[in-house]
């Protein structure tokens, strides 16, 4: 398949492109102006994108899939109105206006599977969600509420549409994982808050795995929760991540310092609960590669 990728040099992206050129595919990174592949990168080849005119380059013209995985990272400093404005237009902006350019083709792509996130279910204690559950009122879920609008609109074109809403990514060198281990790296570790909040995770394996799934199946369409099928409150990952570093569990962080510490991030990212299955994969026989949090981080941290 000939693939565009937006986002191609985030965490999921370069793991995606990496492994969608191993494959055998033809692999389009859309780049934005002043952007540049990674100097490691020999996956795939660049193609001129700007959300802001529209342009898209010709080597993109032919494409049988589309994946978008732009947006600015939701945890790279406090919540300011600009900020808030910036996580915004690269996520809701950018999927228009990639929606916009498949349009103009002649010839459109087949699929579409564009990103989201499970803060569109919002702060939810402990109600199991499916795709199917309603979404949330906070930011986070007004954000993947239009995010995931725009993507939508590729429906009408007679794209097949993937909404993949991303749990909590597990990776050794990116993402969540890294900053979740530094407390306890230096014996300050322990659970956040109360510990009763859910947490959904995946691994970063599994993520390419259900893209890729994704991708390749007709059957595959709507909103799909990418979460491995056995979230924990975090007082129980708190003391499994522990174990699985070697290290103790014993000075939980509370809640007044972190919001102190973080703002209104701190109740969006660290203290809501999100008790997320993945309903859909599970319906369509997606075998997942990682299903206990215990031996997904022991797979992960003895990586190189």
């Amino acid at each position: 398949m000939k693939i565009l990728v937006t986002g191609s040099t985030g965490l999921v992206g370069t793991a995606l492109v990496n492994v969608l050129a191993r494959d055998g595919n033809t692999v389009c990174r859309l780049m934005r102006p002043q952007s540049k592949s990674p100097a490691s990168s020999k996956d795939g080849f660049d193609v001129a994108w700007n959300p802001a005119t529209g342009e898209l380059g010709g080597a993109g013209v032919g494409a049988d899939a589309v994946v978008n995985l732009a947006g600015a990272s939701i945890a790279d400093g406090r919540w300011t109105k600009e900020r808030k404005e910036l996580l915004r237009t690269s996520r809701i902006d950018t999927t228009r206006a990639l929606v916009n350019a498949l349009a103009k083709m002649s010839a459109r792509p087949r699929v579409l599977v564009s990103a989201s996130a499970i803060g569109y279910y919002g702060d939810r204690g402990d109600e199991l969600l499916t795709e199917e559950s309603k979404a949330g009122t906070d930011f986070l879920a007004g954000l993947a509420q239009e995010w995931e609008a725009e993507a939508r609109k590729a429906e009408a074109l007679g794209i097949r549409v993937v909404i993949a809403r991303f749990g909590i990514i597990l990776a050794k060198h990116g993402g969540a994982l890294p900053k979740m281990m530094l407390p306890f790296k230096f014996g300050a570790g322990g659970k956040l808050g109360s510990g009763k909040q859910w947490m959904s995770w995946v691994t970063l394996e599994d993520v390419v795995g259900i893209l890729r799934f994704a991708l390749e199946n007709s059957s595959v369409r709507g909103a799909v929760n990418v979460v491995a099928p056995q979230p924990l409150q975090n007082a129980e990952f708190t003391k499994v991540l522990a174990k699985a570093m070697h290290r103790p569990a014993l000075f939980p962080a509370p809640a007044f310092a972190l919001r102190l510490a973080l703002g209104e991030m701190a109740d969006a990212l660290l203290l809501s609960s999100q008790r997320v299955v993945p309903h859909i994969l599970q319906q369509l026989g997606y075998v997942f590669l990682h299903l206990d949090l215990s031996a997904a981080l022991a797979s992960i941290l003895m990586v190189a």
